[in-house]
């Protein structure tokens, strides 16, 4: 019996010696994972980085591009920090409107989207409403407040991209139905068209309908149906600019724009626009050394804000701004893959919804400054004087830094 307590007692030993080895195993293992998680940053730094020095960049050229407007008989009454003061006040509330945005949970944003698209919808229609709306250079697109001119197609683009993303997670089921998954949502952004036309602002439009277009396609709507969304979309955009005559005649302009009747009229801006790209060259001609600025180059602050950047800092400085956008579509198309990874689906299509708004956007500005697109009224993300334009980028860049937040909060083993 001797012998039989003495091989008990060694294995009990052994086992004790095992358990406690692969306690420690399983303590280590633990350890790597916490360690792994701890590694997962909590924001997307390289992101915030990107949008600062976008902010940065607009603020310095703002400044350059408006800096000797006063001289004008325009804007006589006006001092030369005019523009930069109202621009600082712009990015203050923008950026101030998208830390708070940030601390909103993305469900939250879900739960309001569809009445943050109804209010949209309402200040498109009271803009039209006279002594209510603005009109600048024949257009009647903004509504006076104390601190700024607000611009409702700017908060449209949000509004769309939410409400985009909201539906169709909850018509999931229906987006390969015509009737029930497609035409709703058709019929909206019809509607958001019409008003917008009336203003007019068709650049306004193309935007919204690619973000629309954009979401349904990224949310699996249909592919026949799709292709027939694209197809109707081209077809009312060519005959939006058949019928009008003084967008024919703009689209002739850009196809010959050096003609001598439409270089000092039709296409004066884009002729102008060419020219400070061409004198920039390579590494351009300096900060603060625009000529075109000089009243040759009309809205150089705003929408032409590309082409003083091109003559003072060349084509290096252009391709470094088409650089740090990239990387914000980029950025927004990942975080959505991310979230809609963790089963995160409205975060996800928000997220590139976003990435669709700010690349379309930033094509059409940069096509219509080089001369690729014809001339349209849109101004460049982050970069170009325009209040509304920076307050509704700043927000929209808040949530889908949310959206990130989130994904890594998921990642690390967190609750939302």
């Amino acid at each position: 019996m001797s012998w039989l307590k003495t091989f008990f007692s060694k294995k009990s030993q052994s086992n004790f010696v095992g358990n406690r080895k692969s306690s420690s195993t399983s303590k280590r293992v633990t350890g790597d994972i916490k360690r792994t998680r701890s590694y997962i940053l909590e924001y997307d730094y390289a992101l915030i980085w990107t949008v600062i020095t976008l902010l940065t960049l607009g603020l310095i050229m703002v400044y350059s591009a408006s800096v000797a407007l006063p001289d004008s008989p325009k804007y006589s009454g006006y001092s030369s920090y005019h523009f930069l003061g109202r621009h600082i006040v712009s990015l203050t509330i923008g950026v101030t409107a998208a830390v708070v945005t940030f601390r909103i949970p993305v469900k939250v944003i879900e739960k309001f989207a569809p009445k943050l698209f109804l209010l949209a919808l309402i200040l498109l229609i009271i803009v039209l409403i006279p002594y209510l709306g603005k009109g600048v250079n024949g257009s009647k697109r903004w509504i006076t407040l104390w601190v700024l001119n607000f611009q409702p197609s700017e908060l449209m683009k949000l509004a769309v991209t939410l409400y985009a993303a909201n539906y169709t997670v909850r018509k999931q089921k229906f987006m390969q139905s015509f009737r029930k998954g497609f035409l709703p949502m058709g019929i909206a952004v019809v509607f958001v068209g019409m008003l917008l036309l009336l203003e007019p602002d068709m650049g306004a439009f193309i935007v919204v309908a690619a973000i629309a277009m954009g979401i349904l396609f990224l949310g699996g709507v249909n592919g026949k149906l799709f292709a027939g969304l694209a197809l109707t979309a081209v077809g009312t955009f060519t005959a939006l600019i058949w019928l009008s005559p003084w967008r024919r005649e703009r689209i002739f302009a850009y196809l010959d724009p050096w003609r001598e009747d439409y270089a000092l009229d039709k296409s004066y801006q884009l002729t102008h626009s060419l020219i400070a790209f061409g004198l920039g060259e390579w590494t351009g001609t300096g900060l603060g050394s625009s000529i075109e600025k000089l009243h040759y180059l009309p809205e150089a602050h705003t929408d032409f804000i590309l082409a003083v950047i091109g003559e003072e800092f060349g084509f290096v400085g252009v391709a470094c701004v088409i650089f740090l956008f990239y990387w914000i579509v980029r950025s927004a198309f990942e975080i959505g893959r991310q979230s809609i990874a963790l089963e995160q689906t409205f975060g996800g299509l928000l997220a590139k919804g976003i990435g669709v708004w700010i690349g379309v956007q930033t094509f059409i500005n940069m096509g219509v400054n080089l001369g690729l697109l014809p001339t349209k009224g849109l101004t460049l993300p982050l970069v170009s004087y325009g209040g509304s334009g920076i307050l509704l980028n700043c927000i929209a860049l808040a949530m889908l830094l949310r959206v990130d937040y989130e994904n890594r909060l998921l990642m690390r083993g967190g609750k939302i």
